[in-house]
Protein backbone atom coordinates (compact mmCIF):
# COMPACT_ATOMS: atom_id res chain seq x y z
CA UNK A 1 0.00 0.00 0.00
CA UNK A 2 1.35 3.45 -0.89
CA UNK A 3 0.53 6.78 0.67
CA UNK A 4 -0.51 9.55 -1.67
CA UNK A 5 2.23 11.85 -2.89
CA UNK A 6 1.92 15.63 -2.60
CA UNK A 7 4.12 18.70 -2.71
CA UNK A 8 5.14 21.06 0.09
CA UNK A 9 3.04 23.82 -1.47
CA UNK A 10 -0.25 21.99 -0.93
CA UNK A 11 -0.04 21.83 2.85
CA UNK A 12 -3.35 23.35 3.92
CA UNK A 13 -3.70 26.89 5.22
CA UNK A 14 -5.55 25.31 8.17
CA UNK A 15 -2.18 24.60 9.85
CA UNK A 16 -2.31 28.24 10.96
CA UNK A 17 -5.87 28.17 12.24
CA UNK A 18 -6.53 24.67 13.58
CA UNK A 19 -7.38 24.66 17.27
CA UNK A 20 -4.83 22.64 19.19
CA UNK A 21 -7.53 20.60 20.88
CA UNK A 22 -8.56 19.36 17.42
CA UNK A 23 -5.08 18.10 16.57
CA UNK A 24 -4.34 14.41 16.73
CA UNK A 25 -0.83 13.20 17.54
CA UNK A 26 0.17 9.54 17.57
CA UNK A 27 3.46 8.44 19.11
CA UNK A 28 4.34 5.19 17.38
CA UNK A 29 6.79 3.17 19.44
CA UNK A 30 5.95 4.24 22.98
CA UNK A 31 9.04 2.87 24.72
CA UNK A 32 11.27 5.02 26.91
CA UNK A 33 11.46 8.16 24.73
CA UNK A 34 7.96 7.74 23.31
CA UNK A 35 6.50 7.19 26.76
CA UNK A 36 8.27 10.26 28.14
CA UNK A 37 7.02 12.38 25.27
CA UNK A 38 3.51 10.97 25.65
CA UNK A 39 3.28 11.92 29.32
CA UNK A 40 4.61 15.40 28.64
CA UNK A 41 2.27 16.00 25.68
CA UNK A 42 -0.74 14.93 27.77
CA UNK A 43 -0.92 18.58 28.87
CA UNK A 44 -0.78 19.97 25.33
CA UNK A 45 -4.50 20.07 24.71
CA UNK A 46 -4.08 17.74 21.72
CA UNK A 47 -5.58 14.29 21.24
CA UNK A 48 -2.58 12.10 22.14
CA UNK A 49 -2.38 8.37 21.48
CA UNK A 50 0.38 5.79 21.80
CA UNK A 51 1.22 2.66 19.83
CA UNK A 52 2.97 0.05 21.94
CA UNK A 53 2.93 -3.71 22.47
CA UNK A 54 3.47 -6.50 24.98
CA UNK A 55 3.60 -6.12 28.78
CA UNK A 56 4.34 -2.39 28.46
CA UNK A 57 1.05 -1.85 26.61
CA UNK A 58 -0.93 -4.00 29.03
CA UNK A 59 0.50 -2.13 32.02
CA UNK A 60 -0.40 1.24 30.49
CA UNK A 61 -3.92 0.05 29.79
CA UNK A 62 -4.37 -1.25 33.34
CA UNK A 63 -2.51 1.33 35.42
CA UNK A 64 -1.81 4.31 33.18
CA UNK A 65 1.62 5.46 32.06
CA UNK A 66 3.92 6.45 34.91
CA UNK A 67 6.80 8.89 34.51
CA UNK A 68 9.52 9.16 37.16
CA UNK A 69 11.61 12.32 36.97
CA UNK A 70 13.91 13.08 39.87
CA UNK A 71 11.83 12.91 43.03
CA UNK A 72 8.57 13.46 41.15
CA UNK A 73 6.18 10.85 39.79
CA UNK A 74 3.27 11.39 37.46
CA UNK A 75 0.69 8.94 36.11
CA UNK A 76 -1.50 9.71 33.10
CA UNK A 77 -4.33 7.78 31.53
CA UNK A 78 -3.66 7.91 27.83
CA UNK A 79 -5.09 6.23 24.75
CA UNK A 80 -2.85 3.33 23.74
CA UNK A 81 -3.14 0.43 21.33
CA UNK A 82 -1.20 -2.15 19.36
CA UNK A 83 -3.50 -1.56 16.36
CA UNK A 84 -2.78 1.79 14.67
CA UNK A 85 -5.73 1.30 12.32
CA UNK A 86 -8.04 1.83 15.30
CA UNK A 87 -6.78 5.40 15.71
CA UNK A 88 -7.44 6.71 12.22
CA UNK A 89 -5.64 9.52 10.40
CA UNK A 90 -3.49 11.85 12.50
CA UNK A 91 -2.08 15.35 12.12
CA UNK A 92 1.34 14.20 13.35
CA UNK A 93 2.78 10.71 13.66
CA UNK A 94 5.93 10.75 15.80
CA UNK A 95 8.08 7.70 15.15
CA UNK A 96 10.06 6.78 18.27
CA UNK A 97 10.75 3.25 17.08
CA UNK A 98 14.36 2.27 16.52
CA UNK A 99 15.17 2.96 12.87
CA UNK A 100 15.40 -0.73 11.90
CA UNK A 101 11.94 -1.37 13.37
CA UNK A 102 10.07 0.84 10.90
CA UNK A 103 10.18 -1.27 7.72
CA UNK A 104 8.60 -4.37 9.31
CA UNK A 105 5.58 -2.35 10.49
CA UNK A 106 5.36 0.29 7.76
CA UNK A 107 2.07 -1.08 6.43
CA UNK A 108 0.61 -0.72 9.92
CA UNK A 109 1.60 2.97 9.94
CA UNK A 110 -0.29 3.69 6.70
CA UNK A 111 -3.77 3.80 8.36
CA UNK A 112 -2.50 6.75 10.44
CA UNK A 113 -1.87 8.74 7.26
CA UNK A 114 -4.33 11.34 6.08
CA UNK A 115 -3.55 13.50 3.04
CA UNK A 116 -1.76 16.09 5.24
CA UNK A 117 -0.24 13.92 7.98
CA UNK A 118 3.34 14.81 8.94
CA UNK A 119 5.73 12.06 10.03
CA UNK A 120 8.25 13.10 12.68
CA UNK A 121 11.30 10.82 12.74
CA UNK A 122 12.44 11.08 16.37
CA UNK A 123 15.13 8.46 15.78
CA UNK A 124 18.91 8.15 15.76
CA UNK A 125 21.08 7.83 12.70
CA UNK A 126 20.97 8.46 8.98
CA UNK A 127 17.42 7.67 7.95
CA UNK A 128 15.62 6.69 4.75
CA UNK A 129 14.64 10.26 3.83
CA UNK A 130 18.12 11.79 4.20
CA UNK A 131 18.61 12.88 0.58
CA UNK A 132 15.07 14.15 0.05
CA UNK A 133 15.15 17.85 -0.79
CA UNK A 134 18.95 18.02 -0.41
CA UNK A 135 20.12 20.19 -3.28
CA UNK A 136 23.04 18.74 -5.17
CA UNK A 137 24.08 15.68 -7.14
CA UNK A 138 22.56 13.18 -4.68
CA UNK A 139 19.14 14.79 -4.29
CA UNK A 140 16.47 12.12 -3.73
CA UNK A 141 19.06 9.33 -3.63
CA UNK A 142 17.66 6.41 -1.66
CA UNK A 143 19.87 5.09 1.12
CA UNK A 144 19.78 1.31 0.87
CA UNK A 145 21.29 0.53 4.27
CA UNK A 146 18.52 2.53 5.91
CA UNK A 147 15.72 1.46 3.59
CA UNK A 148 16.44 -1.59 1.41
CA UNK A 149 14.48 -1.38 -1.83
CA UNK A 150 12.99 1.97 -0.87
CA UNK A 151 10.12 0.36 1.04
CA UNK A 152 9.60 3.18 3.57
CA UNK A 153 10.26 5.92 1.00
CA UNK A 154 7.66 4.51 -1.36
CA UNK A 155 5.09 3.70 1.32
CA UNK A 156 5.12 6.79 3.53
CA UNK A 157 6.61 9.37 1.18
CA UNK A 158 9.57 11.60 2.15
CA UNK A 159 7.44 14.73 1.64
CA UNK A 160 5.73 13.94 4.93
CA UNK A 161 8.90 13.99 7.02
CA UNK A 162 9.90 16.41 9.76
CA UNK A 163 13.36 15.49 11.02
CA UNK A 164 14.08 15.40 14.75
CA UNK A 165 17.18 14.94 16.87
CA UNK A 166 16.33 13.58 20.31
CA UNK A 167 18.42 14.46 23.36
CA UNK A 168 16.44 13.25 26.41
CA UNK A 169 17.80 10.15 28.12
CA UNK A 170 15.11 7.81 29.47
CA UNK A 171 14.66 4.17 30.39
CA UNK A 172 11.82 1.74 31.00
CA UNK A 173 12.25 0.54 34.58
CA UNK A 174 9.14 -1.69 34.57
CA UNK A 175 6.21 -2.25 32.23
CA UNK A 176 4.28 1.00 32.10
CA UNK A 177 6.96 2.93 34.00
CA UNK A 178 9.42 5.33 32.34
CA UNK A 179 12.24 7.08 34.15
CA UNK A 180 13.57 10.36 32.79
CA UNK A 181 17.31 10.76 33.43
CA UNK A 182 18.20 14.04 31.75
CA UNK A 183 17.60 16.27 28.75
CA UNK A 184 14.43 17.80 27.31
CA UNK A 185 15.36 18.87 23.77
CA UNK A 186 13.69 17.64 20.59
CA UNK A 187 15.30 19.50 17.69
CA UNK A 188 13.05 19.84 14.63
CA UNK A 189 13.64 20.65 11.00
CA UNK A 190 12.21 20.23 7.54
CA UNK A 191 14.49 18.28 5.17
CA UNK A 192 14.12 21.15 2.70
CA UNK A 193 15.26 23.71 5.28
CA UNK A 194 12.09 25.81 5.16
CA UNK A 195 10.29 26.88 8.34
CA UNK A 196 6.91 25.52 7.37
CA UNK A 197 3.63 26.09 9.15
CA UNK A 198 3.51 22.45 10.19
CA UNK A 199 6.94 22.46 11.88
CA UNK A 200 6.12 25.76 13.57
CA UNK A 201 2.87 24.32 14.94
CA UNK A 202 4.63 21.20 16.20
CA UNK A 203 7.35 23.28 17.84
CA UNK A 204 4.75 25.37 19.63
CA UNK A 205 2.95 22.27 20.89
CA UNK A 206 6.14 20.70 22.25
CA UNK A 207 7.40 23.88 23.91
CA UNK A 208 3.99 24.54 25.47
CA UNK A 209 4.53 21.56 27.83
CA UNK A 210 7.96 22.67 29.04
CA UNK A 211 10.17 20.87 26.53
CA UNK A 212 12.59 22.51 24.10
CA UNK A 213 11.95 22.26 20.37
CA UNK A 214 14.35 24.50 18.44
CA UNK A 215 13.50 24.63 14.75
CA UNK A 216 16.63 24.17 12.69
CA UNK A 217 17.27 25.27 9.13
CA UNK A 218 19.94 22.57 8.65
CA UNK A 219 18.66 19.60 10.64
CA UNK A 220 21.23 17.35 8.96
CA UNK A 221 24.04 19.23 10.73
CA UNK A 222 22.42 18.32 14.04
CA UNK A 223 21.88 14.72 12.95
CA UNK A 224 25.57 14.33 12.12
CA UNK A 225 26.72 16.02 15.33
CA UNK A 226 24.92 13.40 17.40
CA UNK A 227 25.86 10.66 14.94
CA UNK A 228 29.59 11.22 15.47
CA UNK A 229 29.16 9.81 18.96
CA UNK A 230 26.75 7.06 17.94
CA UNK A 231 28.95 5.83 15.09
CA UNK A 232 32.01 5.52 17.33
CA UNK A 233 31.08 4.91 20.96
CA UNK A 234 28.16 2.59 20.26
CA UNK A 235 29.78 -0.21 18.22
CA UNK A 236 32.99 -0.01 20.26
CA UNK A 237 30.93 -0.48 23.42
CA UNK A 238 29.51 -3.74 22.04
CA UNK A 239 33.04 -5.03 21.43
CA UNK A 240 34.46 -3.85 24.77
CA UNK A 241 31.40 -3.77 27.08
CA UNK A 242 32.84 -0.52 28.43
CA UNK A 243 31.03 2.64 29.53
CA UNK A 244 31.41 5.96 27.73
CA UNK A 245 33.85 7.15 30.36
CA UNK A 246 35.97 4.01 30.21
CA UNK A 247 36.21 4.10 26.43
CA UNK A 248 37.14 7.77 26.23
CA UNK A 249 39.74 7.60 28.98
CA UNK A 250 41.57 4.59 27.54
CA UNK A 251 44.29 6.03 25.29
CA UNK A 252 44.18 3.24 22.70
CA UNK A 253 40.40 3.13 22.47
CA UNK A 254 40.23 6.91 22.31
CA UNK A 255 42.45 6.72 19.23
CA UNK A 256 39.94 4.37 17.58
CA UNK A 257 37.06 6.66 18.55
CA UNK A 258 38.94 9.62 17.11
CA UNK A 259 39.67 7.87 13.81
CA UNK A 260 36.06 6.76 13.50
CA UNK A 261 34.79 10.29 14.09
CA UNK A 262 37.29 11.70 11.59
CA UNK A 263 36.07 9.31 8.90
CA UNK A 264 32.41 10.12 9.59
CA UNK A 265 33.17 13.85 9.69
CA UNK A 266 34.94 13.68 6.32
CA UNK A 267 31.94 11.94 4.76
CA UNK A 268 29.62 14.59 6.20
CA UNK A 269 31.81 17.46 4.99
CA UNK A 270 31.55 16.11 1.44
CA UNK A 271 27.77 16.31 1.84
CA UNK A 272 27.86 19.97 2.91
CA UNK A 273 27.52 19.47 6.66
CA UNK A 274 29.01 22.00 9.09
CA UNK A 275 30.24 21.08 12.57
CA UNK A 276 30.22 23.42 15.56
CA UNK A 277 32.63 21.37 17.70
CA UNK A 278 36.02 19.80 17.01
CA UNK A 279 36.67 16.08 17.38
CA UNK A 280 38.47 16.19 20.74
CA UNK A 281 35.67 18.19 22.34
CA UNK A 282 33.11 15.83 20.80
CA UNK A 283 34.89 12.86 22.39
CA UNK A 284 35.05 14.69 25.72
CA UNK A 285 31.31 15.35 25.52
CA UNK A 286 30.76 11.59 25.50
CA UNK A 287 33.28 10.93 28.26
CA UNK A 288 31.66 13.55 30.47
CA UNK A 289 28.40 11.59 30.46
CA UNK A 290 30.27 9.24 32.82
CA UNK A 291 29.78 5.57 33.64
CA UNK A 292 26.91 5.15 31.19
CA UNK A 293 26.34 2.23 28.84
CA UNK A 294 25.42 3.13 25.28
CA UNK A 295 21.95 2.21 24.06
CA UNK A 296 23.55 -0.25 21.61
CA UNK A 297 25.36 -2.08 24.41
CA UNK A 298 22.14 -2.22 26.43
CA UNK A 299 20.32 -3.66 23.42
CA UNK A 300 23.11 -6.21 22.89
CA UNK A 301 23.03 -7.34 26.53
CA UNK A 302 19.26 -7.83 26.33
CA UNK A 303 19.38 -9.71 23.04
CA UNK A 304 17.63 -7.02 21.03
CA UNK A 305 18.46 -6.06 17.43
CA UNK A 306 21.12 -3.38 17.13
CA UNK A 307 20.90 -0.05 15.29
CA UNK A 308 23.87 -0.94 13.11
CA UNK A 309 22.28 0.06 9.81
CA UNK A 310 21.28 3.61 10.73
CA UNK A 311 24.32 4.36 12.92
CA UNK A 312 27.19 2.58 11.15
CA UNK A 313 26.37 0.90 7.81
CA UNK A 314 24.71 4.07 6.49
CA UNK A 315 27.89 6.08 7.12
CA UNK A 316 29.88 3.45 5.24
CA UNK A 317 27.40 3.55 2.35
CA UNK A 318 27.57 7.34 2.20
CA UNK A 319 31.37 7.15 2.21
CA UNK A 320 31.28 5.02 -0.92
CA UNK A 321 28.77 7.41 -2.47
CA UNK A 322 30.99 10.48 -2.00
CA UNK A 323 34.28 8.59 -2.49
CA UNK A 324 35.57 8.99 1.09
CA UNK A 325 37.27 5.88 2.56
CA UNK A 326 35.91 4.61 5.90
CA UNK A 327 38.24 1.72 6.81
CA UNK A 328 37.84 1.99 10.59
CA UNK A 329 34.05 2.21 10.37
CA UNK A 330 33.97 -0.74 7.94
CA UNK A 331 36.14 -2.84 10.26
CA UNK A 332 34.01 -2.09 13.32
CA UNK A 333 30.85 -2.91 11.40
CA UNK A 334 32.23 -6.31 10.38
CA UNK A 335 33.41 -7.08 13.92
CA UNK A 336 30.11 -6.16 15.57
CA UNK A 337 28.10 -8.07 12.95
CA UNK A 338 30.15 -11.19 13.68
CA UNK A 339 29.83 -10.63 17.44
CA UNK A 340 26.06 -10.48 17.09
CA UNK A 341 26.02 -13.56 14.87
CA UNK A 342 28.16 -15.60 17.29
CA UNK A 343 26.07 -14.59 20.29
CA UNK A 344 22.69 -15.18 18.64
Amino acid sequence: MQAANYNESVWPESWDSVERVEMKICINGAGAIGGYLGVMLADSGCDISLVARGPHLEAMRSNGLKLEAGDKTRVVDISCTDNPAALGPQDFVILTLKAHSVAPVVDQIVPLMGPDTAVVTAQNGLLWWYFYGLAGPWENHQLQSADPGGLIWNTLGPERVIGSVVYPSCEIVAPGVVRHLNGNRFMLGEPTGVKSDRVAVLGEIITSVGLKAPIRKKIRDDIWFKLLGNTSFNPISVLTHATLEQMGRDEGVRDVIRQTMVEARDVALKLGVNFSMDIEKRIDAGVNVGAHKTSMLQDFEQGRPLELDALVASVSEMGRLVDVPTPTIDAMLALVQLRVSVDS
